[in-house]
């Protein structure tokens, strides 16, 4: 297998130093910590035709809305030349297992999810099933570090899950904006991501021809227009109602990017130059500050915050999740008569539905939109933290299959 790069695993001890810091500062001293990350650095009315609602810019907003777009670029942009890329992991009949095994993985969580928040739902006045889209995603870096440790360095095992939880992070917050619009959906505003997007590729977005003067190739590689357009994506986004996270995927299709895919954050990739590297290999840096003030600003574990919730979160990443992607996986290569993965084994498959069965970023990002705030979100909370614990888990698998 080709070797993943080492920044990966820098943001995965950045996000859980975040998140260790986070959780002792909020049971030391509580009125400090909401104090400081809901910190109201803007609080002001918009006109209805924009948002219809005042708009609240702090410290968490600013981390989760603004910085996390920029990650979820960056892990997007992985996922797209999966797709497109010659010898994409993704391209055509190899797309359809990590599929099934996206969708069952989705499905087997949200079924759970359902029908153990049933069992508590009068208790709370709430209705049967709120917050379900919560535990779709699951842990991309931290889930990486797990799985090396479990198979190793180079097992294509490892390309295996982080296709999976790529794309689970990314289709459980574009579900999350559907299911829950943060000011209701207003769809005309993503005319603007769109217009944006179409005029970049129209003046830059085309690669330069054989005879292209020096200024043309120049022009061409010119990273400026992106930066602009993905301002204009951005608020097109967030403005629509949909997750502001998501606002620079759009941009994806119309950046240059290489012939053909080395593997998701290869290392070969580092010696690329196209201008979607390029604008990846510049937030490799700043990305490790993001990940790390996320885990501080979204990261406080109220450790005397169990509740039914907590249990919900747990059953679905634990039990739901990874017999939902086990079964969709054998089914799509039942269905479809698909092999495994070169290298992969049934085993291995178990291994990485255990692994999935870790869920942070992105389900911490759905417990503001998709569950009623107050306690029931701070059990909720710890429940993802807790569910961390099933890396170690996997871990343990793992030698005892070895044996």
């Amino acid at each position: 297998m080709y070797r993943v790069s080492p920044f990966v695993r820098r943001f995965a001890w950045a996000l859980l130093g975040g998140i260790l810091l986070a959780t002792l500062w909020v049971n030391l001293s509580p009125e400090s910590y909401y104090d400081a990350i809901e910190w109201r650095l803007i609080d002001r009315p918009l006109p209805a035709w924009i948002a219809g609602e005042s708009v609240v810019v702090s410290p968490m907003a600013v981390v989760s809305d603004v910085l996390m777009s920029l990650f979820l670029f960056f892990v997007g942009k992985e996922l797209w030349e999966a797709l497109v890329l010659q010898r994409g992991a993704l391209a055509g009949r190899r797309a359809l297992l990590p599929a099934g095994a996206v969708l069952g993985a989705m499905l087997g969580s949200v079924l759970v999810w359902v029908w153990h928040w049933g069992l508590f739902a009068q208790a709370y006045d709430v209705s049967p099933g709120t917050g379900w889209p919560v535990p779709i995603g699951s842990e991309i870096v931290v889930g990486y570090v797990v799985g090396r440790r479990v198979f190793g360095g180079g097992h294509p095992a490892l390309h295996l899950l982080l296709l999976i939880t790529i794309a689970s992070n990314i289709l459980g917050t574009l579900i999350l904006g559907f299911a829950y619009p943060a000011t209701g959906l207003k769809l005309l505003w993503l005319l603007l991501p769109i217009a944006a997007c179409l005029t970049v590729y129209r003046l830059y977005g085309r690669p330069p021809s054989a005879a292209a003067t020096e200024r043309e190739r120049r022009r061409a590689a010119a990273l400026w227009p992106y930066a602009l357009a993905g301002v204009a994506s951005w608020i097109g986004v967030a403005a629509a109602g949909l997750p502001a996270e998501l606002g620079l995927l759009p941009l994806l299709p119309v950046i240059p990017h290489a012939d053909r895919a080395f593997g998701l954050f290869a290392e070969a990739e580092e010696l690329l130059h196209d201008p979607l590297n390029r604008l990846a290999h510049l937030l490799v840096r700043p990305l490790a500050l993001v990940l790390f003030l996320f885990g501080l600003t979204r990261g406080g574990i109220d450790l005397a915050a169990f509740a039914p919730t907590t249990l919900t979160v747990l059953a679905s990443l634990w039990i739901g999740k990874p017999l939902g992607l086990v079964l969709g996986a054998l089914l799509a290569a039942q269905l479809f008569r698909l092999p495994m993965p070169a290298g992969v084994r049934i085993r291995d498959l178990v291994l990485i539905a255990v692994i999935s069965g870790m869920g942070f970023t992105a389900p911490v990002l759905a417990i503001d939109t998709a569950i009623p705030g107050g306690e029931m979100a701070e059990a909720a909370r710890l429940g993802l933290a807790v569910s961390l614990l099933a890396g170690p888990v996997a871990m343990a698998l793992g030698r005892l299959i070895q044996r």
